[in-house]
Order: structure tokens, then sequence, then C-alpha cells
């Protein structure tokens, strides 16, 4: 990946723009006193605090424009700085709980079972959703290598699967969310309002701020 393009893409446009509209719109302004100044009842003259007044309020719009460009400004600073720390994650391994990439090879899994659970069942489910396999494992926050067996005990193909923790208590659910477990980190892309995101091994896409643990690739 060439992160100077991905840093390229999210520089900001150059301030001059807001400036040369912020100049043009006051000299419309300008013109506006002029015409009403020039069209004003010499009997009924305009009072000096109704200008004083025009004044304040265009002053007040031209800050808050140079406001929000400053603000626009610092964003794409931030973002950049943000996308130049990402490049350093790049080739690590991030822990999340995003879908989990099988190709044939065991996963290593992170499991976090809720308190008060006695069980803990692994409920694995394909792209499209489809529940393939469950597997009641340790009620246990130790590492968990999960071999991709399907419900028949045969490897299962392929492909991305999204693994829920089901913490229960005998036959009650008391809590189920995504198990977190490693993958390695192969691109930083900007998400934009979403902030940066990180494409994982198999193409699967997480938020940096979803990450909770980053560590050297294991041989």
């Amino acid at each position: 990946m060439d992160i100077n393009s991905v840093i390229s893409a999210t520089t900001a446009p150059p301030a001059s723009a807001p400036k040369s509209r912020i100049s043009s719109d006051f000299d419309t302004f300008l013109r506006m006193l002029t015409v009403q100044l020039q069209n004003q009842d010499p009997l009924k003259p305009i009072d000096s605090a109704d200008y004083a007044v025009q004044l304040a309020t265009f002053s007040g719009v031209e800050q808050q424009v140079r406001t929000n460009q400053l603000l626009t400004d610092m964003q794409s600073k931030f973002q950049q700085l943000g996308m130049a720390e990402m490049a350093s994650w790049i080739g690590k391994e991030a822990r999340s709980s995003a879908q989990v990439r099988y190709d044939g090879s065991p996963v290593t899994l992170s499991p976090n079972p809720a308190a008060g659970a006695n069980r803990a069942v692994l409920a694995v489910r394909d792209a499209q959703g489809n529940l393939v396999a469950r597997e009641e494992i340790p009620v246990s926050t130790a590492p968990y290598t999960w071999l991709g067996a399907g419900a028949d005990g045969a490897p299962l193909p392929p492909g991305n699967y999204r693994i829920t923790l089901e913490s229960m208590n005998d036959e009650r659910l008391i809590d189920a969310r995504p198990v977190e477990h490693y993958a390695r980190v192969i691109e930083a892309r900007d998400g934009g309002s979403t902030g940066i995101k990180l494409v994982l091994h198999g193409g699967i896409e997480v938020l940096a701020t979803e990450v909770t643990a980053l560590r050297e690739p294991r041989s």
C-alpha cells in the first residue's frame, strides 16, 4: 500500500477559496450599503446605529466562516497525523471483534465470557448470516483455538465468518457478543466522517477505534 497517496488524498483544500469568498461577500455588502445611502430619504436618514448593527452582523458571519475553515483545517491535519500513525500498524496483528477469516488453518480466538456464566458457546455464521456451527468451549478468558469445524464436524469452506460468544447460565442466555481475535493489518484507509478504517486479512474492514490490542505477527 502506498500510504503517501492515501495521505495526499486527505489533504485539505487551500484556504484561499474561503478567504476570497469572504472578500467578495464584503465587497457586495459595501455596495449594498452604498446603494442604501444613495437611496435613503434625506428627511429620514438611516440611523447610524442600523449601520452598526449590519456591520456587526456581517462581522459575526465572517468570523463564523473563518472559524469553520480553521476547524476543517485542523481536522484535516489530525486526519493526516492519524493516517501516518496507522502506517506503522500495517503488517502487525490487530485484535478486534471483526469477522474471522478462515482459510483452512486454525484461528486463535480471545473469548471473554460474561460474569455469572457457567457455559460458553461459539455460534458461527457465514457471510450470509446462516448459522453453520455451534461449539461449546471452556468458560475462560484463555485463548481458544478454533479449528473451523462445521455442524457435521467437517471443515468449513474458506471464507469470512462471524463468530459470536454466547455466555450461558445453564440454558439461560446471559450475553452474546462477537468474539475477539487477532488478524493481520493489510491496509489503512480514510473512512471520512467515520474515521480511519483498517483492512484486515480477508478484506475485512474494521474501524481503528475498534482495535483493542496490537502485536507483532506470530510465525
